[in-house]
């Protein structure tokens, strides 16, 4: 069980300073996204999540990049709402529901109750949670929507696969954590490379995934959680299994970045052949998914005005 924090104040603050507001503490409308308004309170609130979520204590050396994530965060989930409430018909499954909060909660080794009751120790209402994951949820079914008529699977890429995975008696999982980043000049991005993977030295991985990831593991510190062998593309397999435990790989070059993985972990396991099948079906239509997820996303990103208030 995690110590629960006392972070409300100290963020409070931080966020006071960071605005250069008034000595006293009032809530005021921050930046409007579409036609949805967005408070100094619940950039708070945001920060307050991200904290908890990771098991981190506030500092001031953290207090830039909690804020910027925040708002990174909340922009983002709020054009995904607004595209959800347009179509209106979507629905989520409350087992998915509890599902995921239990995930939530056993990434930093705690259960759901112990969580809410952190939550209500931060002043912090936990329905905030329930309600990023239930957008989270929605968003999925919006992408299966309009795109499950392109959920094309491969089938003999799956069962040239599933043949190799039959030659083993074991196979390995690894738990890994990413750090996706888009670099400036994309021609030459080897001086920003060199500069990210010197932070993750001196900040370390999680702190740097959370301050310059585009992927939406940012919030978790790029947490990817366990993820076996058989579901890793070749490409990715063959830097993420050169690389020690503890260690960070060798850059990954992307359409959309550069991807860094953190191999914290291997373990080894006994091999179920319709399992894996079916890890290697859902492993590839989730992929297939994650990509028109960020195309829609940004599609409707360039289509949202988000405008910061002056003050």
């Amino acid at each position: 069980m995690i110590k629960v924090k006392k972070i409300f104040f100290l963020i409070l603050v931080s966020f006071v300073l960071t605005l250069k507001v008034s000595a006293k503490i009032e809530d005021a409308l921050l930046v409007t996204i579409g036609n949805k308004a967005i408070t100094k309170s619940d950039i708070v609130n945001e920060i307050k999540i991200i904290l908890i979520l990771q098991n981190k204590s506030y500092s001031d050396d953290i207090r830039d990049q909690l804020h910027e994530m925040a708002i990174r965060s909340v922009i983002k989930r709020t054009i995904k709402n607004i595209e959800i409430e347009r179509l209106g018909f979507l629905e989520y499954s409350k087992k998915d529901l509890m599902n995921e909060l239990v995930t939530l909660s056993n990434r930093i080794n705690i259960d759901v109750d112990t969580l809410k009751n952190i939550c209500a120790s931060n002043d912090l209402d936990f329905a905030l949670i329930e309600d990023q994951i239930k957008t989270e949820l929605l968003w999925n079914s919006l992408i299966f929507h309009f795109y499950k008529d392109r959920l094309k699977i491969n089938a003999e890429e799956i069962e040239e696969q599933l043949k190799m995975i039959q030659a083993k008696e074991e196979m390995k999982e690894y738990l890994i954590s990413e750090i996706v980043f888009s670099p400036i000049d994309k021609n030459n991005p080897e001086p920003e490379i060199t500069e990210i993977l010197n932070k993750i030295k001196i900040e370390g991985f999680e702190n740097v995934a959370m301050s310059f990831s585009i992927s939406e593991t940012a919030t978790r510190g790029g947490d990817l959680g366990w993820v076996s062998e058989n579901v890793i593309s070749e490409e990715y397999k063959s830097k993420i299994s050169k690389t020690a435990v503890g260690e960070v790989s060798a850059p990954i070059f992307l359409p959309a970045g550069v991807l860094i993985f953190k191999v914290r972990d291997i373990k080894k396991i006994k091999r179920n052949i319709e399992e894996e099948k079916n890890k290697l079906v859902n492993m590839e239509k989730t992929k297939i998914l994650r990509m028109h997820s960020s195309s829609h996303y940004d599609k409707l990103k360039r289509q949202t005005a988000v405008n910061f208030i002056n003050e």
